[in-house]
Parts: structure tokens; sequence; C-alpha cells
């Protein structure tokens, strides 16, 4: 990207660079793919520098690069189908089989994870801070696409970013009643579809229970494992479209069709506002490849829910910026 910002003298502008992050978020949330966001800032800020001699400041710096990613992922939405996670498109869990795995999807088909460095501000109000994570939530970003692009759009800078419904309105071109309108559409199906943020604040409780997690799985004592799950707790793992619906499921896949990942390299990292942890599986040559991220969800002291991003295609971990190379034993940063 930084080939784009130099200008004449071949410095980088910090006007255009500081805003980098957060757009980065914004642009995430609105396409539900941390990918796709990357590219549209890059578009953003091209933009941007193509015109920056000719901002006239009759609004601010942030205001005017918020109404190029705007249109920017408008554009890229445009004829688009909604991304989705696996839950969303079954209400009935799979079976733990390894015939489960015949039905996926390509990667467009699903929402993608995000690391939270690269979308969450490093500091500022704790209060902001809450509602940054809670907006890049698995199942938050997943709801979002339910909405029509401009209704996302609304949405987010109203209840996410704070911005007033008249600046909003500038934004778009629109009116304070036509925003205030496609706000209250927009939060009535959020709330249908259960996308409502819900702050899960990280206490020391769940941290010794990610340390549980690690050493169970570092270990592959399965039992171990699912005594840390709720007995309902649900783990999908695009870009298959099979869920399992149960710990007692989760568990029977680990020792079946998922047992090649005994023996493991694992790092905990933060991604979608949540822990998660990066998982290298050996192979049969004594190495370690980049095989998952696995995001998880904690509720009253147990593992909910884990959504496993499957490195496939072998470039999810280099394209968020993971370490290639498997750590030696389990990382803890």
């Amino acid at each position: 990207m930084t080939s784009v910002l130099r200008g004449v003298s071949g410095e980088l502008d910090p006007r255009l660079l500081e805003h980098r992050r957060e757009l980065t978020g914004y642009c995430y949330r609105m396409l539900g793919s941390s990918f796709d966001a990357d590219d549209a800032v890059q578009e953003t800020m091209v933009r941007a520098w193509k015109s920056l001699g000719d901002f006239e400041g009759r609004s601010s710096l942030r205001s005017w690069l918020y109404r190029i990613a705007t249109n920017v992922c408008l554009d890229q939405l445009s004829g688009r189908q909604r991304r989705a996670l696996p839950m969303d498109l079954s209400g009935q869990s799979w079976s733990p089989v390894e015939a489960s795995l015949a039905a996926k999807r390509p990667a467009e088909a699903w929402v993608e994870p995000v690391l939270d460095r690269q979308v969450l501000p490093e500091d500022g109000d704790p209060a902001e801070r809450a509602v940054a994570r809670e907006s890049v939530r698995l199942a938050f970003v997943a709801a979002l696409q339910h909405l029509p692009p401009r209704q996302r759009v609304v949405l987010l800078l109203r209840d996410v970013l704070r911005w007033r419904a008249d600046e909003v309105a500038e934004l778009l071109d629109s009116t304070v009643a036509s925003v205030n309108s496609a706000l209250q559409r927009a939060r009535a199906t959020l709330a249908a579809v259960g996308g409502d943020p819900e702050e899960r604040p990280l206490d020391a409780d769940h941290r010794e229970l990610l340390t549980r997690y690690l050493d169970a799985f570092e270990r592959y004592d399965i039992d171990a494992f699912v005594k840390l799950l709720h007995e309902d707790a649900t783990q999908h793992m695009p870009p298959f479209e099979m869920w399992l619906g149960s710990a007692a499921d989760i568990g029977t896949w680990m020792l079946g069709p998922g047992s090649g990942c005994r023996n493991s390299r694992l790092m905990l990292t933060e991604a979608n506002g949540s822990p998660a942890v990066a998982q290298w599986r050996p192979t049969d040559d004594g190495g370690h490849v980049p095989w998952a991220l696995h995001v998880l969800e904690i509720e009253d002291g147990r593992i909910r829910h884990i959504t496993s991003f499957l490195d496939l295609d072998n470039d999810l971990f280099a394209r968020l910026g993971l370490p290639v190379a498997a750590p030696e034993g389990v990382a803890v940063p």
C-alpha cells in the first residue's frame, strides 16, 4: 500500500495513513472479509491520494475518507451474495463423520476472520474499545451481512462509530429522516437474526480456561478438552458447510476425522474481538504446516462456540499476518 501514498517528495503522507486501521475495521464490518477490506482500504487510499490536492476541507479529512471508503464498499457489494457462517445455512447440526465434509463452498461464500490488531484501536477510551471489540464479533459481522448495503452503512456509522444522523445523511447525500428510517429497519433486522452485540469481558477466569484449553489440545487429551465446553457447544469449519452441535460430537470428531490434529503446535492470539488459537498441524515428514485459526466464544466459564477457519489453500495465515512457521510448543504472547 505504501507505494501509492508517496507524494512528490517520496515521503508517506501521515494524514492518510493514520486512519488506515479504523478504515480497515469499517470495511471489514461492511464486507465480512479481512482480505476484501484490505483491498477496499487500498483503493480508498489510492483515490484519496489522487484527490488530496483537491480536498477543500469543508469536512474533516476523516469524514472525507469514510465517504470514499463507503463508496468503495458499496461498489464491491454490488451484485454480490451475502457472506455467511455454516450455522446460518442450516438449523440442523451434522454428524461427526468424514462424509459430512462432502459439502464445501468457495472462500467468497463465508464470513472470514480478522485479527484484532488489524482493526481495533491500540488505545483510547475503554468504553469505545469495548464497542469496537463487540462490533467485530463473528456473530455480529455475519448478522450485518443480512442488511442491504446502505442500511449497513447507516447502522455502522450511527451505532458503532457514533456519528450524528446529520453527518451520516451528508455522507450518503441523503436526509436525516431517511437515515433514521434506515437505522430503524436495520436494528429490527439485526434483532430478528440475533445479531445484537453483547459484551463479554475477558477476565482472569477466562484466561485460566484458555490455558487449560491449550494444554488439553496440545496433549490431545480429548476427555479434558470436552470438559471445557458447554454440553451444547457448537463448532463449524469454513469452507465446509458442516457444523457440530454438541461437546460430545466435537470430541468424537477430534478422535475420528480430526485425529490428524494430534501433536499440533499452537499459538494464542486474538481475532474478531475474541480469544483465538492458531494451529499448525503435523505432516508426515515431521514438520508442521498452518492448518486453522480457531476463534473461541466463552460464556459462563466454558467454551460456547468454536469457529475453525481452515487454511486449506495455504494462504490464510500469510494473508492474516500469522507466522507460517510453527512455534516450538504452545506460544502464549
